[in-house]
């Protein structure tokens, strides 16, 4: 008889699995990004409030941005908010009832994958070069 029992698999076992499908990897990087811009958000307001304290306050953080590393830390975090925002968006529409098939919904994770891809690569000419 066939045990219904559940399997303990490896993480290189679930990540066979999941890296093969668009879904999957749109759902872990949506969470991903969820995670780099809740840790972010602190840093960053830190740099805004320093930012608006005075004329002295703005000078220091125009220097700071001149640094390679902060540029490049607030791309990420720009890149974590487009990624989370268009995933958020195909998770809406999802919500409504739009591309909730396996095949419509591959298509929809994609898309996403795409659109947030394109928009990173833009950001990072923006921000970082």
């Amino acid at each position: 008889m066939k045990s219904n029992r559940p399997v303990n698999l490896s993480m290189g076992q679930v990540l066979d699995v999941n890296l093969k499908s668009p879904v999957a990897i749109a759902s872990i990087l949506h969470r991903l990004s969820g995670v780099i811009v809740f840790l972010l958000v602190p840093v960053l307001l830190w740099i805004l409030d320093k930012s608006l304290s005075s004329p002295e306050g703005f000078a220091q953080v125009q220097a700071v941005f001149d640094s390679f590393i902060v540029r490049f830390v607030v791309w990420v975090f720009v890149a974590g908010l487009i990624y989370h925002l268009i995933g958020g968006i195909k998770h809406l529409f999802a919500d409504l009832g739009v591309a909730e098939e396996l095949q419509s919904g591959r298509i929809a994770a994609t898309i996403s994958l795409i659109l947030s891809a394109i928009g990173i690569v833009a950001a990072f000419v923006w921000i970082v070069l």
